[in-house]
Formats: C-alpha cells, structure tokens, sequence
C-alpha cells in the first residue's frame, strides 16, 4: 500500500506571462552600461585593496588563522614525509624530462617558495608530475637529440648535450609559467571546464603507457634513441624488442625486486593508513639500500649498470630563458601549461571540498605561472603536483603548505649537502619506482567497462583521447581529445530526446506519454517538449521532430490547400446543377443576418476537414492547439529564432493555434529584444507554466463550442 503523502491545494487564476506580469508588478532589470562595468572594475577603495591583496595573498587569510598547537607538529611530520617522496620522484621524473636526475631536485625546492604565498590549496604537493616531465621530455628529445632539422637554434651551438637539453628544457617551463599567468591575469581559470574528468583521465592512462614505455630502457639496461612525434611509442617498442638480447640482467633483476617490494609497502600503507601515524617512507628507504648496494659492489664497473652519477651540488645564479627557442617551443608549452594546471586544480579541488575551504581557479593560475616561471630562472623543469605525493601530503597531518615549504627544505638541504650520497644510485631503480608509481594512472582502464554501461559518449571520450594521445603524442592527443569531447556535446544538443507530453491525471504535471501508462492526453491539444537550447545546428532537428511529433508537416498542408483551392475554384464557376451535386454550395455556403444563403464572391472556406468532392484530396489536421515547453531551453540564436518564427506561422495558417509554456526570462527577453513578435505572434501567446497554457486552450474551446 502507498505511504500516505501530504497534499497540497492551490486556488490562482490562470495566468499568460503578460497577466502575471501586470498582477504581480514585474521588475524589469535596467542592464549596465558598458561605461558603468568599467567604471566600477577600475574603481578603487580601502575594501578593494584589502580584498585584492587578501586575494593575491592567499597566505595571509591562513597564516592569520593558524592554530599553532593543534597544526604544526602535523606539518613538520607532513613535510618530512612529503619530503622524501618529492626527492625521490623529482630524480625519476627527471629521467622523463631527459634531463640528468639532479635537476628534478631543483623541481622539489624552487617552484613550492612562490606558491607557498600565492596558492589557494593547503594540501597539495607542488613539484615534479609524471605526464608534464615526459611532455617536457619530448620537446628536449626533438630539438636536442633528434636535431628537428626545421628549427635553426644558434643559442644551442657550442653547448654539451646535457646543457642543450637544459636549456631547451628551463625555456619550455619559462614559457609555460607566462601562459599559465597571463591566463590567470585574464581571469580564464574557467578554461580548466572543457577539459572533463573523462577526458583527464583518459589522456594521463595514455601519458601512463607512454612513460612505460619511456622507462623500458632504463629498466632493462638499453640504450635506445629518444624518439618522437607520431607513432612514436611503436618505433621505440621496436627498437627495444630488437635490442631485448643485450638486456642488462643486474638491472633488470633490480628493477623487478624494487618493483614488488615498493608495491607491497604501498598496498600496506594503503590497507592500515588509519593505524599507522605516517605512511612507510618505502621509495626513500630502497633507494637508500639500492645506493648502498651499488656503491658497496660497484655495480657500475661489475655489471655496467648505469649510475646517476655526477650530482649538480648547491644552486647557480638564476639564468634568463633562451628566447630564440620560444618560437620553436611556443605550440608545444601551451598544453604542458594547460595540463599541468587542470590536473593540480582538480587534485586541489578534492583536498578543498574535503577540508571546507575555498580555492580560487584564475589565482591558482597566477601561483604555477609564477611558480614556474620562478622555477624555470633557476633550470628547474614544469612543476604541478601529483595525486600520490599529494595523499602523503595529506594523509600524514598536513594541514596548510608549511608542510609543502618543509618537504622543499628537505630537497634544498639534498642538493646542498647530501646530493653526493646519490651518485652511485642506479638508474634503474629510478625508473622501476617511476613505474611502480603509475599503478594508479594505468588502473584508470577499468573506466572503460563502466562508461560504456553509463554513458557511452564519454566513453567514446576516453577512449578516443587515450588512443590518439597514445599513437599521436600526448599534444595532438590531448587536440583530438578535445575535439571529440567538443563534437559529443554538439551531438547531445544537436539530437536531443523530444518528446510529447500528457497529463498525469488529477495533477499539474506533465510527462513523457512513452514512460507512463495511466495519463491523458487532450484531445487536438500536443504538448511537445525540447530539452536543449535551440541553436543554428539543431533547428532543422527541431522542425522534423515537431513534425514527426504532431503527425503532419504545415507546409505540406499549406500547399495542398492551395491546390485544392484552385480546383474549387473552377468549380465554384460552374453554373450546372454539378455544384449542388459535389456538394461545392454547401461547402462554401455563407448565412446571412437575415438568414439567406449568400455565395461569396471568392470562395471562403469554412472548414478544411469537411468532406471534399471526389478527387480533391487535402491532409486533415485533427489538431486544434500546439503546446511548446521551453522549460529547457536555455538560449536562441539568431538562426534559431528565424526558424522558430517561421515554424509558428506555418502552423498558425492551417489553423493551429501556438502557444510556449515555461519559456526562461532570459530568453523571451532576448525574443524580445531580436523583433520576434509581431501582428501575428503575440506575447499573450507566452505562458508560465504547461498547465497553465492547457487550462487556457480547454477554457477557450470549452467557450467555442457553447457560442456553436
């Protein structure tokens, strides 16, 4: 037995927008002017100051609140713990940059000072990102070890390889901090929308298969060329399985064993996080043991393993970018820009709404701009954060970036003092802990399986993203990511579901008539609904599908009215005694006041769904009032506008009645304001809601029917 519901009753008029309008006194809204919005942006006064500098200074409204007692043994343990990991991965990453592992020290240390004061997040992690550092890589490899033989770069000639792909790689983050902050200067965070978490995921699982790939090498102990543009990622497999005989077994034996054991720590971390104070500091710990190991054995000249070798000790003197480089690299830093933002602020985002607090998308701009823009003088590479990293971060009692200020002390007092103890590490166990790190990113495959019982135009989404980000590159990838996000929002608005609605009886509402079984529908009435803005590439869409709906086309009945006009016409001049036979007097018969048959001069038709004379076929139209629910729709273009005044016409001369329920504020004050109405269409034709609009047209025939 249904539960007992409440009930509601209410007693109102029924109101067209125009009645509402006057009962109810309608406010129009007086718009700015142009002069008005700058006069008020450009205007300045203490509260201004104060909430510009509060909000260019993040730092100051936290600092101000920061509980001393209960946070800061929580921060120190946090950065500590933090610390570790972002030395760690800043030397791997380095390897995916191609870059010598030293420089991913300075990715630790150099971008966290800016953003620790102009930063929105309290949590997370800032420094080296796997997807950035391997697209960061791909343009060190085509301008310094393919030698694109297009770019013509004399800043690079005279240079050792090493300070080449240096060079190349400090511009490339220089240039993409000044993307990143003339975006947020331009107030453009919202930019981060288009890109969807579909898309996100499925670009970073194809920048995860790529970085495997990348990392083979070291983990196998070869030497293959740096290659890159389409089809990369096939030619460097096949250069690896043509050299898999020469593997080196130490390093691969290596890999493998601190592979399993990173894994297993990790899965225990994750398994009794709620009981352990901080996660296990497995990363730093092997790579402690595996430099001992290769020190104590000298595994560089046992085994010819390859070491990290010379440490860059201490920080040189901060170094203009290469401009001449910027014409090169431009295209390609603008997507590392892009990334590297989405993917910090949708960490970032995760850690506010954890933690109640705010962040703010155009300053987190301002903050990497600056970041690596402050990095990138000092050869640091492109900085963001990392979803691991991040949860130590977090995880381990961080709460505000004191802790992220301490884990790049950790990484200063490294690359200061202690940098030399890291020589002998080997370079594979910098590529298996790259790879035992993706396990989350490579995971995202599973997505697949439930987008595609969900929603398969994201899936198609991922999907499309992933493959052409895994054969293309991640740059053209991530162009035909978004072009095919862009083309399934077309296509969701482009062909949206329409639908007829009925009443479900002995209420106000209206539904979908194919979804319900006890509900009415009027008889002459249609209430057809569209649920998507009406633009120029979904007009025609909604012509046919309001055809298809009300069961004929008003312009075919409009011209086969006129032809069968012209045929009565010429009957109609007949004077024989066929006229009273077809039935032609009668069909055009006119009384008079006084109660005579009068024949019009022209003939006037009464009733085009009477009976014809043989021969004279014209559609009937059973169809008396045409209901459009604009609930949905939330804009009209220009083309869409004309469409939809031409449609309204075309079946208002066969006799139709139009009427549009729900339509938005905003939209009928944009019909409004484009001349949509005229002799023809009216605004009383506008009503608040369906129901209203149904008690009207039941109300008017009701009245028609009682004056016959």
């Amino acid at each position: 037995m249904a539960a007992l519901r409440k009930q509601y009753m209410v007693a109102r008029p029924v109101y067209s927008d125009d009645s509402l309008a006057e009962e109810h006194e309608k406010i129009y809204i007086q718009h700015k002017t142009t002069r008005a919005h700058l006069i008020q942006y450009f205007r300045c006064d203490a509260t201004r100051v104060k909430n510009a500098a509060l909000s260019l200074f993040p730092i100051i409204g936290w600092m101000r609140n920061y509980k001393v007692r209960q946070w800061l043994l929580g921060d120190i343990v946090s950065g500590i713990s933090t610390g570790m990991v972002a030395i760690m991965q800043g030397l791997a990453f380095a390897l995916l940059a191609s870059l010598p592992p030293s420089y991913g020290l300075y990715t630790a240390f150099f971008p966290m000072i800016p953003y620790f004061f102009l930063g929105t997040s309290r949590h997370i992690s800032i420094g080296a990102f796997p997807v950035l550092s391997l697209m960061v890589g791909a343009v060190v490899d085509r301008l310094v070890v393919d030698k694109d033989p297009k770019a013509n770069i004399p800043a690079l000639d005279g240079l050792t390889p090493e300070e080449q792909s240096v060079m190349v790689a400090y511009s490339v983050t220089f240039l993409m901090g000044i993307y990143q902050l003339a975006l947020g200067i331009l107030q453009v965070g919202f930019i981060v929308i288009y890109l969807s978490d579909t898309l996100v995921s499925g670009f970073t699982t194809a920048a995860a298969v790529h970085i495997v790939v990348s990392q083979l090498k070291f983990v196998l102990g070869l030497e293959v060329p740096g290659l890159n543009g389409p089809f990369a990622i096939i030619y460097t497999l096949i250069e690896i399985f043509k050299k898999i005989t020469s593997t080196n077994i130490c390093d691969l034996v290596m890999s493998i064993v601190i592979m399993l054991v990173v894994f297993v720590f990790k899965e225990l971390n994750d398994r009794f996080k709620a009981k352990l104070p901080v996660p296990i500091p497995i990363e730093a710990l092997v790579t402690i043991v595996a430099t001992g190991i290769s020190y104590g054995f000298n595994f560089k000249e046992t085994f010819k393993v390859e070491i990290v070798g010379k440490m860059v000790q201490g920080y040189e003197s901060p170094v203009a970018p290469n401009v001449q480089l910027f014409q090169e690299i431009a295209v390609e830093a603008f997507p590392i820009a892009i990334v590297g933002f989405a993917v910090a602020f949708s960490v970032a985002k995760v850690y506010s709404i954890k933690h109640d607090y705010a962040i703010d998308g155009n300053q987190e701009l301002i903050a990497f701009g600056v970041s690596n823009i402050f990095g990138a003088s000092f050869k640091s590479f492109a900085a963001s954060t990392a979803l691991s990293r991040t949860a130590v971060q977090e995880s381990s009692g961080g709460k505000t970036q004191i802790a992220g200020l301490i884990s790049a002390m950790m990484a200063m007092i490294v690359t200061l003092a202690l940098g030399f103890l890291l020589e002998p590490l080997p370079k594979s166990v910098l590529g298996a802990l790259v790879l035992v790190n993706l396990k989350g990113m490579l995971m995202q495959f599973r997505e697949i399986s439930y987008l595609w019982r969900r929603d398969i135009p994201e899936c198609v989404v991922w999907v499309g993203t992933c493959l052409a980000a895994i054969l293309l590159g991640l740059d053209l990838g991530l162009a035909v990511g978004l072009g095919v996000e862009l083309l399934t929002v077309i296509f969701r608005t482009q062909f949206p579901r329409c639908s007829v609605l009925a009443n479900i009886p002995r209420t106000d509402l209206y539904r979908d008539q194919k979804e319900y079984r006890n509900i009415s529908q009027t008889a002459g009435v249609k209430i057809f609904r569209i649920p998507s803005p009406i633009y120029f590439a979904n007009i025609e869409f909604f012509k046919n599908k309001l055809v298809e709906a009300v069961g004929f086309n008003p312009m075919r009945v409009l011209r086969k009215r006129s032809k069968a006009l012209e045929k009565l016409k010429k009957l109609w001049k007949k004077t024989d005694d066929d006229i009273t036979e077809t039935g032609i007097r009668k069909f055009f018969k006119r009384t008079s006041n006084k109660g005579k048959s009068e024949k019009p001069s022209l003939p006037t038709i009464q009733d085009w769904n009477a009976e014809l004379p043989a021969g004279i076929i014209v559609p009937k139209v059973d169809l008396h009032s045409l209901i459009l629910d604009f609930a949905a729709v939330s804009f009209l273009d220009i083309s869409a506008l004309k469409g939809l005044k031409t449609t309204i016409k075309e079946f208002m001369r066969v006799g139709v009645d139009v009427y549009i329920a729900s339509c938005d504020a905003v939209v009928l004050e944009r019909l409004h304001s484009c001349s949509f109405f005229d002799e023809e269409i009216l605004t009383s034709m506008f009503y608040p809601t369906v129901h209203d609009a149904m008690l009207h047209v039941t109300t008017e025939r009701e009245m028609t029917a009682t004056r016959l």
